[in-house]
């Protein structure tokens, strides 16, 4: 068994669905609907992130979060805020090696220094 894909339901879809695409350089799997849509890994080797059209925001933050691993952490920061991402006022640990952020429907995600 794996993951086959992490289901996100968001308020923002479009920008949510844009952000997404351009943040992790994946494709649409199926033709977009006004609800619905699957990004999958161009390379096949991550799961599939779907979205799914919410009419309202949501109320509280998600336990579940996504954590992104860079070898070139502030430089993927730079370029996620770049791409609609906000930073989120979290209180670091001293040998904290990631940083949180928010994407444009306020899910938090952490991105994470990992060296090959």
């Amino acid at each position: 068994m794996k993951i086959g894909s992490i289901v996100i339901h968001c308020h923002e879809f479009e920008k949510m669905v844009e952000f997404w695409q351009d943040a992790l350089h994946y494709r649409p799997r199926d033709p977009l609907t006004d609800d619905w849509a699957v990004l999958q890994d161009p390379l096949g080797k991550g799961p599939n992130l779907s979205f799914q059209k919410r009419e309202k925001p949501k109320e509280h933050r998600s336990w579940i979060h996504l954590d992104l691993y860079t070898d070139r952490q502030k430089e993927e920061v730079e370029r996620l805020i770049g791409l609609g991402a906000r930073k989120y006022p979290w209180r670091y640990p001293p040998d904290a090696d990631y940083v949180v952020l928010e994407d444009p429907d306020g899910n938090l995600f952490c991105v994470v220094q990992k060296n090959e």
